[in-house]
């Protein structure tokens, strides 16, 4: 879900994704239970007429303007304290309906998630609760649109939780929120070139090409770092695998400033990798591609297959996006940036200075007219997508990559990369490699479709 919240999860027993209707349950006249800043109750939510879309529009507003929560439709409380659970519709049309609601009710729309957690007992008929997940909003302040119900209601309506009731936000409230939303759209991009030119100055001046990847999360978290959480960090590190082929990514874990860095095999090695994640569940990965040459024409030049570079891109979404979200507590969206580097130096944020490389193309290595119509020395993209999107393998995670791979072989004159779709598939070639066919497994094995080529 959009929404991550240590407080809550560690109340639910288990995060929001998975929480179960005997968890929520157990929250029945549980004093640490009561409503919050980040948590709310109700015992039915229909939002079949203007007051009730307006309130409904209020409460989501309410919490995106400030640190996000839970509503927990389906619950009765006392004082604000969880009294009895009253199973609620939780069916597809209502969900749909609220949707609706959101949208037509808030301006910019309030970004949320739903989940159903029906009754498991037969008699319930597929009534439960329903868990609605609100994430703190980078667009924020999100203003109420639908009709005042009152004639006495300012005009201006914004709301904010606070504590656990609502207030509205006053015109300086408004002003200062509007000063951030702009502001935080800048930092973001500015963040993002601070930790791709900290990654670029632990590169070495070697010649090689690199895939580089830099992600920044719309809403920043806080990694713990202590003794016992740097453990806990470096096993996991040294155990995670790219995806695909399931290679160790990682044999070395240190601490660094406001960092882990995480690093395989020493820089002149052929497949080094070198990856930052930060506090704030920014990051950055860059991988040495290995080197490899071939005649074309009278012209030696450097060239990676279009799987090699697919297989790459997709292996640190996933790593940097886990980080994000698991180590950080990082939600939202991210912003990414990928390129492609003839070598370290030629990335843009790079001030060092080396003699020129060889021509860099991509190609399938086969005897037959190279895919590229040009070489590059620096092909970039850019992508904003979920980070749960991004975490999960699955047609997200290729849709996204997709995206950035078709913006990076395109500064080589190529329309699109071959192994994947911007519809989240994996193309079925004629010709076969081992990394293609350990493509192909992959995807079937993650719900990905296969489709020709």
């Amino acid at each position: 879900m959009l929404y991550r919240s240590r407080r809550l999860e560690a109340l639910f027993g288990s995060p929001l994704g998975s929480v179960s209707y005997a968890q929520l349950a157990a929250l029945v006249d549980n004093p640490e239970a009561a409503e919050a800043e980040d948590l709310d109750y109700k015992r039915e939510l229909t939002a079949d007429d203007d007051k009730k879309k307006g309130e409904f529009a209020k409460d989501l507003a309410a919490f995106a303007n400030h640190i996000g929560g839970v509503l927990i439709i389906g619950m009765a409380e006392a004082r604000g304290v969880p009294s009895k659970v009253m199973d609620t519709d939780v069916s597809d049309q209502l969900r749909r309906h609220l949707q609706q609601v959101v949208a037509a009710n808030t301006a910019p729309p309030v970004r949320f998630d739903m989940r159903a957690v029906p009754n498991p007992r037969p008699e319930a008929g597929g009534r439960g609760l329903l868990l609605i997940a609100v994430p703190r909003s980078p667009h924020s302040p999100h203003a109420v649109t639908a009709p005042p119900t009152m004639p006495t209601q300012k005009a201006l309506r914004y709301p904010r939780r606070a504590a656990s009731k609502t207030d509205w936000l006053s015109e300086t409230d408004v002003a200062t929120a509007y000063q951030r939303r702009f502001a935080a759209g800048a930092d973001r991009s500015a963040r993002l070139e601070t930790v791709e030119r900290e990654l670029l100055s632990a590169l070495p001046l070697n010649g090689h090409p690199h895939l580089i990847v830099a992600l920044t999360p719309e809403i920043p978290g806080e990694m713990v770092m202590n003794h016992e959480s740097f453990g806990r960090y470096r096993t996991e590190l040294q155990s995670i695998s790219l995806l695909i082929q399931k290679e160790d990514a990682f044999t070395t874990i240190r601490v660094g400033s406001r960092r882990l860095i995480a690093t395989d095999g020493h820089p002149d090695d052929t497949s080094h990798s070198h990856c930052e994640l930060h506090r704030d569940g920014s990051g950055t990965f860059a991988q040495r591609v290995p080197l490899r040459t071939r005649g074309v024409g009278a012209e030696t030049v450097t060239w990676l297959p279009p799987d090699l570079v697919v297989w790459l891109l997709m292996s640190a979404l996933n790593i940097l996006a886990l980080h994000a979200r698991d180590r950080a507590g990082a939600t939202g969206t991210a912003l990414i940036r990928a390129a492609l580097v003839q070598s370290s130096p030629w990335h843009p944020a790079d001030p060092r200075v080396q003699a020129n490389p060889l021509p860099l193309i991509i190609d399938h290595g086969a005897d037959e007219v190279p895919l590229s119509t040009q070489s590059c020395t620096y092909a970039d993209a850019e992508v904003v997508a979920l980070l749960d999107d991004l975490a999960i393998e699955g047609p997200a995670l290729v849709q996204a990559t997709s995206r950035l791979a078709d913006e990076i072989v395109q500064a080589f004159g190529i329309a699109e990369a071959p192994p994947i779709t911007p519809a989240g598939e994996l193309r079925q070639a004629g010709w076969g490699t081992p990394l293609r066919n350990a493509m192909m497994k992959w995807a079937r094995a993650h719900g990905i479709n296969v489709v020709s080529a």
